[in-house]
Formats: C-alpha cells, sequence, structure tokens
C-alpha cells in the first residue's frame, strides 16, 4: 500500500500551490524539496505582478506564507534529494539518499535552473563577480560597475534592481531589441542608471582575484571592445531541470510535454511550472499549473479506487 495519495516533487510556487490544493482535497500529500521552499520565487526582491498584491510583495515572504498555508491544509514537507523514480503497478516510488516514498500520483515541480554563458572566464569568476541572482549578490556591488547579459523579464528586473544600488548598470543583449514584456522592457530603457546596448555579446569575462574587465562584441561590426567591469550578472535563459524524471515526452528545448490538464505521456505522472513546455514562465502560471494538476490528479486517484464522482 502507498505511503502517500500525492508526491510532489520541488517546492517552489507550482509545487507549493499543488500542495496545497492537494491537501484540500483531502490527499494525504507530501512535498520533496533539497533546498528551503520558494525555489527561484526566493530570489525575488519585489514581487510586484501578482494579483493582490498592488505595493508588491517580498519573494521569500511571499514563499515563506505558501508554504504556512500548504501546511494548515495538512501538507507535509520532506527535505531530501531525491535520487531516482520509477513506476512500479499503479504506484510511483520515489528514492531519496534515505528512504522510499510511495504514491498513485506524482506532480513533477522541479523547475528550471539558470542558463551559463559558455564565455571563457565565467567559471573561473563563478562567485567572483559572476553572478546569476542579483537579489542575493547585487548588494556587494553597490556603485561598482555592473554587467547584466540578457534580454528577457528576468534580466530587465534585475538590471532594475541593480540600478538601485548602482549608477553604473550596462545591459547588453545580443538582438536588436529586449524579448521582455513591453512594460519591463521600458522601465529598462528609461532608467538613467542603465546603459543599454543591443546586438551586444559578452566574449570573455577577465580578471586575477575577481572581475575586472570583460571582452564585448559588436555582433553587426563584429568590433570586439575591452571595458573595465565589477561584476557580471547573467540572465540568459534556463535549462530544464529533468535529469530525474522517468521516461516522458519532451520538446525540442528539453522541457517536458504537457497538456491542459498538466497531464504527461505517463499516467499518474504530472509537470507543472518551469519545468514544463509552457509559453510563459511566470509565478502566476507556475501557481495554475500547480492547482490544475492536484485537481487533476485527484480525479486520477479516484478513478484508480473507483470513487470518482458518478461510480
Amino acid at each position: 500500500m502507498a505511503d502517500w495519495d500525492l508526491i510532489i516533487i520541488g517546492a517552489g510556487p507550482a509545487g507549493l500551490a499543488a500542495a496545497q490544493y492537494g491537501s484540500r482535497a483531502n490527499l494525504k500529500c507530501v512535498i520533496v524539496e533539497e533546498m528551503a521552499p520558494g525555489g527561484q520565487a526566493l530570489t525575488i526582491d519585489d514581487l510586484e505582478n501578482y494579483p493582490g498584491f498592488p505595493k508588491g510583495v517580498n519573494g521569500f515572504q511571499f514563499s515563506d506564507d505558501m508554504r504556512a498555508q500548504a501546511e494548515k491544509f495538512g501538507a507535509e514537507f520532506k527535505s531530501a534529494s531525491v535520487k531516482e523514480i520509477v513506476k512500479e503497478g499503479e504506484d510511483f516510488v520515489v528514492k531519496t539518499a534515505r528512504d522510499e516514498i510511495k504514491a498513485p500520483a506524482l506532480i513533477f515541480a522541479t523547475g528550471a535552473k539558470h542558463r551559463h554563458l559558455g564565455a571563457p572566464g565565467e567559471e573561473e569568476f563563478a562567485g567572483k563577480g559572476v553572478s546569476y541572482c542579483a537579489t542575493c549578490d547585487g548588494p556587494f556591488f553597490k556603485g561598482k560597475k555592473i554587467l547584466v547579459v540578457g534580454g528577457g523579464d528576468a534580466a530587465c528586473d534585475e538590471a532594475v534592481y541593480l540600478s538601485k544600488l548602482s549608477d553604473q548598470v550596462k545591459i547588453i543583449h545580443r538582438r536588436d531589441r529586449f524579448r521582455a514584456q513591453k512594460a519591463v522592457a521600458d522601465r529598462v530603457i528609461n532608467d538613467p542608471n542603465i546603459e543599454v546596448n543591443f546586438n551586444t555579446t559578452c566574449e570573455e569575462i577577465k580578471g586575477e582575484m575577481k572581475v575586472n574587465k570583460v571582452v564585448l562584441k559588436d555582433t553587426v561590426t563584429g568590433e570586439l571592445r575591452e571595458e573595465e567591469m565589477d561584476a557580471v550578472f547573467i540572465f540568459v535563459g534556463t535549462i530544464p531541470q529533468t535529469q530525474i524524471a522517468p521516461d516522458v515526452d519532451l520538446d525540442d528545448m528539453g522541457y517536458i510535454k504537457t497538456n491542459e490538464k498538466m497531464e504527461t505521456s505517463l499516467p499518474g505522472f504530472y509537470a507543472v511550472g518551469d519545468v514544463r513546455d509552457t509559453p510563459f514562465r511566470q509565478v502566476i502560471t507556475a501557481c495554475a499549473d500547480g492547482a490544475v494538476a492536484a485537481h487533476v490528479a485527484s480525479n486520477y486517484i479516484d478513478e484508480l479506487r473507483g470513487q470518482a464522482y458518478g461510480k
């Protein structure tokens, strides 16, 4: 017999929402997370576009409130690293470093990690001026020369945050315009503390004990130039964390394919949030994914047990 009704892997906004909705549906839920609950939301200084928070909300506080809300409805949290997920009969078996747990349904909410540039010096100076989190490391570079690499929502949001710490922020993007939402992009373009360079890439990061220079390339002319810089913040996309997922269908970018019910190609296995093939990756869409998946999983479990409505 299974230990749980529903196992949720990952405690970002999608996983936390799934835990809340699953528990409210009277499912015995456990959420497995190797880090602190909240995922990438923990690094958001000011979550300004979540409905109901007109003044914005700190990402850490938002995440902590979601965790408390899920626990209020009965969800349990397990701190562990998942090593393997296998399907045995009607149950999923989740193997961690310490034990194994079973459930007939599983929601996969492992998210995505920051993609690296691959430029020389990037790995060498990680933590020594190279960062992927402005709210984590930005305060170390108050008043310093800061380079932001990227053109999406994350890059623009983080550039604006960094512009509150320094008036020497430069953002570069390899294309001729940002791919961020217009309101977000306009905020960057109109910020007097941010210099915008389009058609520009970072070719190399230089330094001795820490970052002190970068080599930039004009993608139109091919010209290379060296500029002094104290920090490089990189936001060039994400890589879905599917390494421990069982054999399910993926898209060309490695994200898990789902339908509108969050169902994957494997019955009882649902994918939510940044790890799935969604056209829009935001906290609000992640929460919606989690709620839908928990609802559908509840119906799936009822059907397995012959308790579906009308039966």
